[in-house]
């Protein structure tokens, strides 16, 4: 018969207890080792925004609707753009944004007319131009918009801490992380674009209308919708569901009514070439001039369109994995009996269908589109899930809060 050798049994044995004061160790600590795990992701990605840039072309016509004021002339406004990015990056990224062998981009460096006649659906994100020409009074404006996404990155993550705190599952907070990594944070977070600053905003948003701070809801909704204007798709479905679920959120109905009057206004002021336009240029062909495009809609076009867009999501981006993620984890949550409230059911089904209607009315395929619906429902699963942890740990199954039927808090 064989037998073990003493000195195995005793590494067993050194092991289990090994393991045993691991776990003991972190159940007691599990709070502030995740937030500290977590501030520690944040605090590594706003420093890689901050010394690992990413060098993209949008950045020549952000930098270009911030200062339309004082370089009027197309000419001189071309010049400025490109001059300054050239001086805020490196050579070889310059030649990058500037060169592709005669095409788009090498066009619009030696074309002042028709790189001004694009800024129509850049102008509309009025909210990141204005905080860029603000800040470009204190530092460059190359790093302006680092700075603009530093300071995203430490909002969305301070939010994001706050809703766990708030929940009492700071402890999941790694997890948070681990998504934040699938959902592509990190290149978020490099990018010169409006993208986070919007998301910071959503989350904040979303956030105080969990906790029924109306007036903050508001504020913090209409200001990520002056950032980047799409998410009216989300506020409008947001909005129609709270109506039609009769849910008191003055708030979020407050924030959309003034998105709404806004989108007409700062469309028209921004000279935004329209829908079909824009889309034709950003999912169906790159037209060098926008001045008077009006290409004739096409379904063909749209569904080629749409369908390519589709392929692209799904083998090239990560929302699309990350969404059913999240609704997986919702649909397990509910069969075991741990379900949302109705504040936060309507709040899910708004995120998930924005995502969808946003997708369909304007297909493209990039994960930063939809990044700002990407996190919060698993953080609205929060909840949920803690009940389901407090049940197991206990041994028994305990109800989470349920959707009350005729609740209208």
């Amino acid at each position: 018969m064989l037998t073990r050798p003493p000195t195995t049994r005793t590494l067993d044995r050194l092991t289990g207890a090994g393991l045993a004061w691991g776990e003991g160790t972190y159940a007691r600590w599990a709070a502030p080792i995740g937030a500290i795990a977590f501030s520690l992701y944040i605090l590594l990605t706003a420093a890689t925004a901050w010394f690992m840039p990413d060098a993209n072309w949008d950045m020549l016509p952000y930098l270009a609707i911030a200062e339309e004021g004082t370089y009027p002339d197309p000419q001189a406004l071309h010049d400025y753009a490109y001059s300054t990015v050239e001086a805020g990056v490196s050579t070889a990224d310059y030649k990058t944004l500037t060169d592709d062998g005669g095409g788009f981009r090498s066009h619009m460096a030696q074309n002042a007319a028709d790189f001004h006649s694009l800024l129509g659906m850049y102008r509309i994100k009025f909210l990141y131009a204005e905080i860029l020409s603000g800040l470009s009074q204190v530092v460059s404006p190359v790093e302006a918009m680092r700075l603009v996404q530093v300071l995203s990155v430490l909002l969305f993550g301070a939010i994001t801490l706050a809703w766990l705190r708030a929940e009492g599952a700071l402890a999941l907070a790694p997890i948070v992380g681990a998504i934040l990594i699938m959902a592509d944070f990190g290149d978020a977070a490099r990018a010169s674009t409006p993208d986070l600053l919007c998301s910071a905003l959503f989350m904040g948003g979303l956030f105080a209308y969990m906790r029924k701070r109306e007036a903050a809801t508001a504020i913090l909704l209409f200001l990520a919708f002056m950032a980047r204007p799409d998410n009216i798709v989300f506020l409008a479905i947001f909005a129609v569901l709270l109506v039609a679920y009769r849910q008191k959120a003055w708030g979020a109905l407050a924030g959309f009514a003034a998105s709404f009057v806004a989108y007409f206004a700062i469309s028209h002021w921004a000279q935004h070439p329209g829908w079909w336009p824009h889309l034709w240029f950003s999912s169906i062909e790159q037209h060098y001039n926008m001045d008077g495009f009006e290409p004739p809609f096409s379904v063909a076009a749209y569904l080629k369109a749409f369908a390519a867009s589709v392929v692209r999501a799904i083998s090239i981006n990560s929302w699309v994995g990350v969404s059913v993620l999240a609704l997986a984890g919702w649909y397990g949550l509910d069969r075991a009996g741990f379900r949302l409230d109705r504040r936060a059911g309507i709040l899910l089904a708004a995120l998930v269908l924005g995502v969808l209607a946003k997708f369909t009315v304007f297909p493209i395929h990039d994960t930063r589109i939809y990044f700002p619906n990407l996190l919060p429902p698993f953080l609205l699963l929060v909840a949920p899930l803690m009940a389901l942890w407090a049940a197991a740990s206990h041994g028994g199954r305990r109800a989470a809060p349920q959707v009350i039927p005729g609740d209208k808090s």
